[in-house]
This record gives structure tokens, C-alpha cells and sequence, in this order.
């Protein structure tokens, strides 16, 4: 059996940086990290392989050559190997041209699999859309917001407990399919020191948009249907006074004064 983990790393929340031209995030030279929903992926893809045995875990994710640094990650965390798709030509990708370059990639390179998981949504454009529009390309059900994954059907099927508005429900479906899943009670692991020399000797391959055969129309930001037209960070705005109230007297009083300098009293 064979499991897929879509992956993307994402900028550090306090340090985005945006292109005033493209309207894109700028990732080169900016910390980044695993994306965190993503890591719960890769832990259930984990957690099946030690329940179940014989599964085949491979991490694929699609950015520049630094995002060789959330594959490593997952390898740390015990995936058995990984794919990088790092070219120019990938650059500016909506999330249908992630989609489309993903699916190619997992048709190209890796052929028959049994299940894909990935992150509910990453925490840099919080569409989450990719998971479900790869689930369409490649003709496989999807079930989303998942919270746990057993396989049932002498390994045929999956059953999923997935997040609803209104609580949680029980859904089962064929394989080969996509979960998208949400934390749950997963709890993302720290590596051993052995897990971490263990990753380096692991095959980490590196793959150009010319491995995959596809017309550079239909990548990056000539294959999206959609373009930002802005993207900012929020500005940070200080509000609220924070009154010790450890000496109730003097706090009673910091209150009245903060409510008279405004009017309210």
C-alpha cells in the first residue's frame, strides 16, 4: 500500500513579505516552516503505517529549493521518501496550477497509490482549496476536514470521522481517495536524534517541470485562472489598557479614570 502526503511550507506568520508587482508572498530568505496542518497529514499517514504495516509513506511538496527543508522534516518524522518540485516555471501557481502540477507529478513519477492526505488548508493563503481540486483531476472521492483514518475492507476502503458545523461525522469511501485533515487529536511529534541522521540518508529527489512533460502554459501564472490582484498584511493595531488588579482599590480607580478620559462615564 502506498500513501502520498501533499505538502507546502509556509512563511513564519509575524515575518510575510509581499511583491508589490506579482502580489505573490516572497519566500526566498524568509524563515519558513512545515505548514502545521500539513505535519498532522504526514502523522496520520504515520500513525496508519504503524498500525497497519506495509505502507509506503512519500511526502511531495511544490516550491523553491529551500522547501527541501519541510520535506527533510517529514522524512525526521519517519516518511520513507520525498519529492521536490523546484522550477521557476512553477512560480506564481494558483491553487489550480498546484493542483494540476501535483497531479501530474503523481502520475508521472509515482503511478498507482492507494491514498493521499493532506493539511485542511495552509496557513499563508488559508484557501483550502488545493486538496479538494487534486481530488477532482485525478477522479478519486475526497473527504475533508478529517479528525481520524482507519482502513477497512481487507484494505480497500477508509472510514473517516470528519469535522461538521454541527459536531462530527462517520464517512467511508473507496479506495484510491484524498482526506484533507484538521488536528484532531493528533499531536505533532519531535524527532529523535536517530530519526533526524536517519532522514539524510533518505531519498529526497528534486524534480523540474521539464521531468513532468506539461505545457508551460499551463504552469505557474500562466496556467492560473486566478491572480491577486493585492495582498497585504493586516496592520497591527494596539488596543485595550491592561489594569493590575491586584490591588482592587487602586485598579477601581485606574478603571474609573480610563472610562472618564473616554466619555463613557
Amino acid at each position: 500500500m502506498k500513501i502520498l502526503i501533499c505538502v507546502k511550507q509556509v512563511p513564519e506568520i509575524m515575518d510575510v513579505k509581499i511583491n508589490p508587482e506579482t502580489g505573490t508572498l516572497i519566500r526566498e530568505g524568509v524563515d519558513s516552516i512545515l505548514n502545521p496542518f500539513c505535519e498532522y497529514a504526514v502523522e496520520m499517514g504515520l500513525e496508519l503505517k504503524r498500525h497497519y504495516g506495509d505502507i509506503e509513506t512519500v511526502a511531495i511538496s511544490m516550491g523553491p529549493p529551500q522547501a527541501s527543508s519541510a520535506l527533510i522534516r517529514c522524512l525526521e518524522m519517519g516518511v520513507d521518501r520525498a519529492t521536490l518540485l523546484a522550477d521557476m516555471k512553477f512560480a506564481g501557481s494558483d491553487t489550480w496550477a498546484t493542483a494540476f502540477t501535483l497531479a501530474k507529478t503523481i502520475r508521472a513519477m509515482e503511478g498507482d497509490f492507494d491514498l493521499i492526505l493532506v493539511g485542511k488548508q495552509a496557513i499563508d493563503g488559508d484557501t483550502a482549496q488545493v486538496g479538494p481540486e487534486l481530488s477532482e483531476i485525478l477522479g478519486i472521492p475526497q473527504i475533508m476536514y478529517g479528525v481520524s483514518v482507519e482502513l477497512t475492507g481487507n484494505k480497500k476502503k477508509i472510514r473517516v470521522k470528519r469535522e461538521i458545523e454541527t459536531g462530527n461525522e462517520i464517512v467511508e469511501i473507496k479506495l484510491p481517495g484524498l482526506v484533507s485533515l484538521s488536528k484532531g487529536p493528533m499531536i505533532r511529534c519531535i524527532s529523535s536524534f536517530k530519526e533526524i541522521l536517519d532522514a539524510r540518508k533518505k531519498e529526497l529527489r528534486v524534480a523540474a517541470a521539464s521531468d513532468l512533460n506539461i505545457d508551460e502554459n499551463e504552469l505557474g501564472l500562466r496556467g492560473s485562472f486566478t491572480q491577486v490582484v493585492k495582498i497585504f498584511p493586516p496592520q497591527v493595531k494596539k488596543t485595550g489598557k491592561l489594569i493590575d488588579g491586584s490591588e482592587p482599590q487602586g485598579a477601581a480607580k485606574k478603571l474609573i479614570g480610563f472610562l472618564r478620559e473616554r466619555k463613557f462615564v
